[in-house]
């Protein structure tokens, strides 16, 4: 998951998240459920096939990064145990921001990205990290009264919101929203 979301991440730059969300399923079909093993063997005439396929963002740099970083997130996984133990290690541990104001990058967000790039990872830049922190529960900067941010005991009902969340491509993310989603 982490893999797929830094991925998504990257492929979202520039674009709408709401575009790539729409997407998504077909990211998942070409690029092997985000398998980095498999990802990382891919040739150079399949990234050609790739940059043919409607169903993604057929920027050139944005698919040839998910193969470059395939690699690298498993030399990653192979130095460190887990990309989560990577991500302690650069980033810190989850912390809350004050709800009030929504940086787009932060020095944690600086020190992941110049790590990653040293790695050899690509479409890495510190604000993509800082959303890629947010999206997998790094930095949780939800407004104080969200009910992400509730206790346990105010939070509504989950499974109306599973729902919800089983189908994102019709709606964008909070963050995605904050990065002005209607900007192409």
């Amino acid at each position: 998951m982490l893999f797929e979301m830094l991925c998504l991440e990257g492929a979202q730059a520039g674009l709408s998240w709401l575009t790539i969300l729409r997407k998504r399923e077909r990211y998942r079909q070409v690029f092997e459920n985000f398998n980095p093993a498999k990802i990382a063997r891919f040739t150079p005439a399949r990234t050609e096939r790739l940059l043919e396929d409607p169903g993604i963002v057929r920027n050139r740099l944005k698919v040839e990064s998910v193969v470059a970083n395939a690699k690298a997130f498993l030399e990653v996984q192979s130095e460190f145990g887990t990309f989560d133990a990577y991500l302690k290690s650069v980033a810190g541990v989850p912390r809350m921001g004050d709800g009030v104001t929504v940086p787009a990058r932060t020095p944690e967000s600086d020190a992941l990205s110049r790590d990653l790039q040293k790695r050899g990872f690509r479409f890495v830049g510190s604000t993509i990290c800082y959303a890629f922190m947010q999206a997998v529960g790094i930095v949780d900067d939800h407004a104080k009264d969200c009910w992400r941010r509730l206790t346990p005991r105010r939070r509504p009902s989950p499974a109306p919101l599973r729902k919800a969340l089983q189908e994102p491509a019709t709606r964008p993310t909070s963050s995605a929203r904050r990065r002005g989603e209607s900007r192409r």
